[in-house]
């Protein structure tokens, strides 16, 4: 309810009044105010729920980031001990390669993890 559509309100109000007598003043009077009562709640939600968006962290926690953080830790978990039991194989020329091959196994299911989640979400 606007400004101008209080007035309106309140015009019809009176004109109604002035129409149907004093014996409807209370009646016409009630259904006034609440209009008004219902406008001011609907502009207080509306405060509190721009109040709310500015307060509001602008990202939160959810599952997928969970997720995320399950998989780094997990990846780091079975690369790092990985990467100690490859270097103290004796892979002799080939230890690079096995090494190489077995992080660049990590990052990919890694990226396909987060390029996965960013196609289903956007």
């Amino acid at each position: 309810m606007a400004r101008s559509s209080s007035g309106d309100e309140l015009r019809a109000a009176v004109g109604a009044r002035r129409e149907l007598g004093p014996e409807y003043e209370d009646s016409l009077v009630e259904g006034f105010l609440e209009k008004v009562d219902l406008e001011i709640d609907r502009r207080v939600d509306d405060r509190v729920a721009a109040r709310a968006k500015k307060e509001s962290p602008a990202i939160r926690p959810s599952l997928d980031a969970g997720q995320r953080l399950a998989l780094a830790i997990i990846s780091l978990a079975l690369g790092v001990p990985g990467t100690v039991g490859l270097a103290f194989a004796d892979l002799g020329d080939s230890l690079g390669f096995v090494l190489v091959l077995m992080w660049v196994g990590i990052i990919g299911v890694n990226a396909s993890f987060t390029l996965g989640r960013r196609h289903r979400s956007g």
